[in-house]
């Protein structure tokens, strides 16, 4: 009978993971829909969560974006990611894809540190 309920319990607990895991995924991609209306450009959003809370929401943009101050941008984000994942996450990072070095290295362009 123990074993029974072991088997249970697992198994709810890892519908339940489940559950969470891809109602997250959704989440993740209408902040991309969103963020792609709003700036033209759609960014990568990732996420982490720990016992059914959300901790880190990620959003990259494949390039810098310069149509907006960066302060209008973050805040762009974060109250897409605040509506569409419902709940705040810990924190929330922006990032932007610098993509390949166009030529030369640091000491070619004649820059130091």
């Amino acid at each position: 009978m123990f074993r029974v309920a072991a088997l249970l319990a697992l198994v709810a607990t890892l519908a339940a993971c489940d559950v969470l895991t891809e109602g997250y995924f959704k989440y993740a991609k209408a902040v991309e829909s969103d963020l792609e209306q709003s700036t033209g450009m759609k960014p990568g959003v990732g996420f982490s969560w720990q016992n059914g809370r959300l901790e880190t929401v990620t959003v990259t943009f494949p390039r810098i974006y310069e149509a907006r101050p960066l302060g209008e941008i973050a805040e762009v984000v974060r109250r897409s990611v605040s509506s569409q994942f419902k709940q705040t996450p810990e924190d929330i990072v922006l990032a932007f894809s610098l993509g390949k070095p166009t030529s030369g290295t640091a000491a070619e362009l004649g820059e130091t540190n």
